[in-house]
């Protein structure tokens, strides 16, 4: 059996690059700071081979044509869009000061300011694509402020400075399971605002296409949207300019239906997104596993 100091130590290891990275570039201004960890970030990808075997796996699935000096372009721009952004996450504090600008356009804005309005909750759906928490930075400057549902993480470090980061873009932080699922019903009754991030594999989801290939997708978003007749908005924060300025864009209401309906038109949603900007998503995220 491993013992908990064994699991503690190993904790330890496994933040400390991170931890490295992150401390290093003390002293220097945020966006530099953040730039630097994505370099990082990016360098560690092209070098590390179970990191660059899983990108070319999944890029080559919606991409078969696709050349390998644009896969390595490709894979170096993700990874330092991604790191970037797990920079700002975790020290969300000093990115709501120094963000340079959003800009926001879409007509999901009018529907969740309305529902605000009414006393109506809603719900925010988005993916692992540029800076998601850019969309709630914009709704809580707005007097909008949305909480979130999130995975905990294993590892204490990293779950630690996760929380911290996303509880200050907005509360309340819900985790992924039976207690935060209460919550978030308890929340939606009340009139709240959520975020819920559905790129990820869900083993209980449904078979729907996500960029032109079956995968398990969760439809708990659209059967609460459903349930408690609040709107299910779209909405991304992508990167512009030299990476510290953001074009949020909240798409229209997707219309109520049923939950298949619904959850596969925020996937074709997602899918057009990503086919315009590759680079801005995340694409470590195993999305198609179990599905194949």
């Amino acid at each position: 059996m491993i013992s908990r100091s064994f699991i503690s130590l190993w904790h330890h290891i496994r933040y400390a690059p991170l931890f490295a990275a992150i401390t290093s570039s003390k002293g220097r201004r945020f966006d530099r700071r953040a730039k630097a960890l994505g370099a990082i970030f990016g360098f560690g990808i092209r070098m590390y081979p179970f990191a660059r075997r899983k990108f070319n796996k999944e890029i080559k699935r919606v991409f078969p044509d696709i050349s390998r000096a644009e896969r390595r372009k490709l894979r170096k721009n993700m990874a330092r869009n991604m790191g970037q952004t797990l920079f700002e996450i975790y020290h969300a504090k000093e990115f709501q000061a120094f963000h340079k600008e959003i800009n926001v356009a879409g007509p999901g804005l009018a529907t969740l300011e309305q529902a605000r309005k009414n006393g109506k909750g809603a719900i925010i759906v988005s993916g692992h694509f540029g800076q998601w928490e850019a969309i709630r930075l914009f709704l809580k400057e707005r007097g909008m402020e949305t909480g979130a549902v999130y995975r905990r993480q294993k590892n204490r470090h990293y779950q630690r400075r996760l929380l911290a980061g996303i509880e200050s873009v907005g509360q309340p932080i819900m985790a992924s399971d039976a207690n935060g699922t209460r919550n978030l019903v308890r929340h939606l009754r009340n009139g709240g605002f959520v975020a819920i991030l559905l790129d990820e594999k869900s083993a209980d989801g449904a078979r729907l296409p996500f960029l032109g290939h079956e995968a398990l997708t969760s439809v708990s978003a659209a059967r609460l949207a459903l349930k408690f007749d609040v709107p299910m908005v779209p909405a991304y924060g992508t990167r512009i300019g030299d990476g510290s300025n953001f074009q949020v864009d909240f798409e229209a209401e997707i219309p109520p239906s049923d939950t298949l309906t619904m959850t596969r038109a925020f996937n074709d949603s997602l899918s057009r997104r990503i086919l315009e900007n590759p680079e801005q998503w995340y694409w470590m995220l195993r999305r198609w596993k179990g599905a194949d």
